[in-house]
């Protein structure tokens, strides 16, 4: 009878291997911490997406902080600190929803643009009226949206123009371009993504 083996195998402690690492936003964020990951290997985190409140960078906590939300992507790790760049933003669905109450038109408008440096986005703007306003207002209206935030793009290299969508600004320029057209109570920029190339 074969005698069984008395050595106990190691149990190695995966958790031990795995290192900690800094995401770092990108230079329109000032470069700053924005969380934490572990990975036992720095190639795991190449492409990661973090999702992270826009309070949480700035610190303040106001109601146009409180309901947008900012996507960052892992692209280079350098020693423990994984650099990332800003590709898209949201509102809170549920804040979107409160913009549209009942007797007022919402105008959705959905523009591919292009950057003064080359880069390509897509820009997705929410415009409130007061009131009800007709097709003829609101067709204008989104045509005046499109013309101007393609005009302003091709004027804006990128990182002005995500501190500018980030930070209500390109909200403002639009809204100052349409609010002649008729009873315009809000202009947002619903939801920002950078297109990516991954070949």
């Amino acid at each position: 009878m074969a005698e069984q083996s008395s050595k106990k195998t190691k149990v190695v402690d995966k958790w031990k291997l795995k290192s900690w690492y800094s995401i770092i936003a990108p230079a329109e964020f000032e470069s700053r911490e924005i969380g934490q990951l572990v990975s036992a290997d720095e190639s795991n985190l190449i492409n990661r997406v973090m999702k992270i409140g826009l309070g949480e960078i700035t610190g303040s906590f106001s109601q146009s902080t409180a309901y947008t939300a900012l996507y960052f992507r892992i692209k280079e790790v350098k020693g423990k600190s994984a650099h990332a760049i800003f590709v898209g933003h949201e509102l809170v669905p549920g804040y979107v929803r409160t913009l549209a109450r009942r007797r007022r038109s919402v105008m959705n408008q959905i523009d591919d643009v292009v950057t003064k440096d080359g880069v390509s986005l897509r820009i997705k703007t929410i415009c409130i009226s007061g009131v009800k306003v007709s097709e003829a207002v609101r067709a204008d209206v989104r045509r005046a949206l499109s013309e101007n935030v393609k005009a302003i793009s091709k004027l804006t290299d990128y990182p002005t123009m995500v501190q500018e969508i980030v930070f209500g600004k390109l909200s403002a320029k639009l809204y100052n371009g349409v609010k002649k057209i008729g009873p315009i109570k809000r202009v947002e920029i619903r939801k920002s993504e950078l297109k990516e190339n991954f070949a």
